[in-house]
């Protein structure tokens, strides 16, 4: 016998032997739960979100045997599934039918018949999510982190009580124990939100259709990204807001040009005014308002309303109070510097804990958190922490405003660049906004930084680096930036801090 006649026998009787794939994939999930039931983790983390699994995978990566327990049934938490990024896709692509309708006809791009298919608009932020989502699974794998399905409860402070997706329940043991629960919706007093006709985030990424008017309450980051997406496919938008301005944390003098902005693009808002009525009997809502302060009152009627009155803590329901757990009135759980609860081994962090509700700070607290945890030093600078509007143009910023440097009694700067001067964004016929720029005055130590512009989000990137490592204005004119880009706007502001800018 030939010994290529051999090898190919041995080969088909490998073949043979080699278990059916389904049964190995049963085998494989087996041992998985087994493992998370039988086995004690290093690190066990109750939620899959941008927290959750990120902090799970550093864990992974650091050595740490780590199992995550997640009750949607996808990871990613509110942000990949519900929350930031398909509230992105729907912002593109009604960016992109906006653009089409108002703007190509004078880039020479003339056409006729253009409508909106809100099916496959839809269909392409699902096809976005459940890519992402699948993704994360895969990581989970190439990590070797153990995924229980199903919704965790702190039974001790080394045991997570899980009543299965798929049915039954199970213990999972850890030796630590990270609460990455994450938020949820803020409902508002006498407003059910039925997710038809009163919705949330969650319901407004999946009307069925274009609503002819749309009624928002609350003038933050969600309801005017939401408000904007609807805007630019025709509805009628009106901003509800119980304080005297949008977006409060915002710098004011950016603040007053976005609202401009936005108003440019036939937003209606309603400030200072509180919403203390309901009706959803008819066809469409019926909203009783008032003002702030008391006063008389008035009926505003919409097809749709979207509450976006913020976002609270998801932590009632998963067993603090069975080990102790201390919590704040907001339901916000208490941490020390190095994010562990007062229960020794139990620790949490993201929008569970005090500090600002993003994504990407949720992330950085878990890779702290698992940091420590492994007895290495992790840290997060909060000053740092970016914040992005994503409407178009876009709002950026990162450190303090210039209301909060006056309040601190800082002597500062301001340096600031309209983008109507920026060759980029005149180039391509996008030039609204601005750029600015707050530093020390004795020694020119950015302090903050707020841009209103295309790309903001990234833009704003640099800035964070900036004052990550307590840069000056001066050493950011002094670096060289790609010509002609919108960052340049940057440069120049950051000249106009520290002596004057180029080009105004």
């Amino acid at each position: 016998m030939s010994l290529a006649i051999l090898a190919r026998r041995r080969a088909a009787e490998a073949l043979l032997r080699r278990p059916h794939a389904g049964a190995g994939a049963a085998v494989s999930a087996w041992r998985a739960y087994a493992a998370a039931a039988g086995e004690e983790s290093d690190v066990v983390v109750v939620g899959g979100g941008p927290g959750g699994y990120v902090a799970a995978i550093k864990a992974a990566q650091l050595g740490l045997k780590t199992t995550c327990i997640e009750k949607r049934g996808t990871l990613g938490g509110t942000c990949l599934n519900v929350g930031c990024i398909p509230s992105k896709a729907l912002l593109h692509s009604s960016h992109m039918y906006h653009e089409a309708k108002n703007s190509f006809a004078h880039h020479g791009v003339k056409f006729s018949n253009l409508e909106v298919d809100l099916p496959a608009m839809m269909a392409q932020k699902d096809k976005a999510v459940a890519g992402l989502t699948k993704g994360i699974e895969g990581l989970f794998k190439k990590n070797k982190v153990t995924y229980v399905k199903g919704f965790g409860k702190l039974a001790s402070p080394s045991e997570v009580s899980v009543d299965l997706s798929d049915g039954g329940s199970t213990v999972v043991k850890g030796k630590n124990i990270i609460i990455a629960t994450g938020s949820d919706v803020k409902s508002l007093p006498g407003i059910t939100i039925d997710e038809k006709k009163v919705v949330s985030s969650t319901g407004a990424l999946c009307l069925s259709e274009i609503p002819k008017k749309l009624v928002v309450i609350g003038a933050g980051y969600i309801g005017l990204e939401m408000g904007s997406v609807w805007n630019r496919l025709g509805s009628e938008v009106t901003v509800v807001e119980f304080a005297p301005e949008i977006v409060p944390s915002m710098d004011g003098e950016v603040r007053k040009q976005f609202q401009r902005m936005l108003e440019k693009q036939k937003f209606k808002f309603m400030l200072k005014t509180k919403v203390v009525g309901c009706d959803t009997s008819g066809d469409g809502v019926k909203l009783t308002l008032e003002p702030a302060a008391g006063g008389e009152q008035t009926i505003l009627e919409a097809d749709v309303v979207l509450v976006s009155a913020g976002r609270t803590p998801f932590t009632s329901g998963i067993g603090l109070e069975t080990i102790g757990v201390e919590t704040d009135k907001a339901g916000r759980i208490l941490v020390d510097n190095r994010f562990m609860t007062n229960v020794k081994g139990v620790y949490a962090i993201g929008d569970a804990i005090p500090g600002p509700m993003l994504a990407h700070k949720a992330e950085e607290d878990g890779v702290a958190c698992v940091e420590f945890i492994a007895g290495k030093e992790g840290h997060v600078d909060y000053d740092t922490v970016p914040g992005v509007v994503y409407t178009h143009p876009e709002v950026a910023s990162v450190g303090k405003t210039e209301e909060q440097v006056k309040a601190l009694g800082i002597e500062y700067r301001v340096g600031k660049f309209p983008l109507l001067a920026n060759s980029r964004a005149k180039a391509i016929d996008d030039a609204e906004g601005i750029v600015k720029v707050v530093a020390e005055k004795e020694t020119d130590k950015i302090l903050g930084v707020h841009i209103m512009a295309p790309n903001a989000g990234e833009i704003i990137h640099e800035a964070v680096l900036a004052l990550q490592y307590g840069a000056s204005s001066e050493d950011v004119a002094r670096t060289c930036h790609a010509h002609p880009t919108v960052s340049e706007a940057l440069k120049e502001a950051c000249l106009q801090t520290f002596s004057k800018a180029i080009h105004i």
